[in-house]
């Protein structure tokens, strides 16, 4: 699906795939933060960075992204494990899965509060702090030219950048506002229903389960689609119903839905399976791994396609540049 980026006074930066993070300099305490951006502390979950943070000039903020870099491209999967109670388990990930941050803004250098002055200032500055810091910080590439983000929005995905940030050259840096427009990769795939869970109404579907064969002829769960009208959901499960009691259904050996996690807490997993004769067209925005990341949108219902012809190589695995082939690096250590 094409997606349209804006025309005018913008700057152009990659979207990463990670924990967005504000970092602060030691302050009086000589203690530095590394926060979310709902002020929650994430340098207990990221020790090693510790470290990175002490290279800040007192009284300077940044603005960035927390990632994990796997194979050359960022890995949400490996990052997500990093929040854990354990701190043994927090120890041995700190070294087998070093977190790095990926800089876009500056909110304060050395004192010097910089949220009202113009992100083609702010940009500049920072550019600048950039180069006195050692990895692991990366300062993100910024244009002002669109046909430059048109191509970094393609070419960089391999990298692990799934979309675009447009901010306006002008624009004071806003807290808690949407005052940035995000360009996101969207795509779509022909999916079987494998199964479906109830809506918390009872008369309802609540949402489709997901699947996709695998070489062995197993279905796989990839994922689920649930953004319906009242009177669709209705309508959808007196024909899933219809389904229900039958053959097949998400194999063995592979994922199936309803596994326990420690991020579904008490939450109900119970699901109905059906017959996997149904194929609807959805569209994701993005993987991880061999799963849709976020909720799917239906796009249509694919009477025309046999369930057995949606496999999961119909997924596009990005190719091009890698992270650190994109990211502008700190000067050595």
């Amino acid at each position: 699906m094409r997606a349209t980026i804006p025309a005018g006074a913008f700057a152009y930066e990659p979207k990463w795939d990670g924990f967005r993070a504000l970092a602060w300099a030691a302050d009086t305490d000589g203690l530095p933060r590394l926060d979310s951006r709902n002020q929650r502390p994430l340098l207990r979950y990221f020790p090693e960075l510790t470290a990175a943070l002490t290279q800040l000039p007192a009284g300077t903020v940044v603005d960035g992204e927390i990632v994990v870099v796997t194979g050359g491209s960022l890995d949400f999967d490996a990052l997500q494990q990093r929040i854990h109670p354990a701190a043994s388990r927090i120890t041995r990930l700190a070294a087998e899965t070093p977190a790095q941050v990926v800089v876009f803004d500056l909110l304060a250098e050395r004192g010097d509060d910089l949220r009202r002055a113009p992100f083609v200032e702010r940009r500049e500055r920072l550019a600048a702090l950039m180069g006195t810091l050692a990895p692991p910080w990366h300062l993100t590439p910024s244009t002002t030219d669109r046909s430059e983000a048109a191509r970094w929005f393609t070419d960089f995905e391999s990298a692990g950048c799934d979309g675009l940030v447009c901010k306006p050259l002008d624009g004071p840096y806003r807290e808690g506002e949407r005052a940035l427009t995000k360009v996101k990769h969207r795509r779509s795939v022909d999916c079987v229903v494998g199964g479906y869970r109830l809506h918390k109404q009872g008369d309802r579907v609540g949402s489709l389960l997901l699947g996709l064969y695998t070489a062995d002829d197993e279905l796989h769960f990839i994922g689920h689609c649930s953004g319906f009208a009242d009177a669709d959901r209705v309508a959808i499960l007196e024909r899933l119903r219809a389904l229900e009691g039958a053959r097949g259904g998400f194999g063995q050996g592979v994922r199936r839905p309803g596994e326990p996690s420690r991020w579904s807490g008490d939450k109900d997993l119970s699901w109905v399976p059906i017959a996997p004769d149904l194929v609807c067209e959805v569209s994701y925005d993005q993987l991880t791994g061999e799963r849709f990341r976020h909720a799917t949108r239906f796009e249509r219902w694919r009477p025309d396609k046999e369930s057995r012809a949606c496999r999961l190589d119909q997924l596009e695995l990005p190719v091009g540049p890698a992270f650190a082939d994109v990211v502008q690096t700190g000067r050595p250590a």
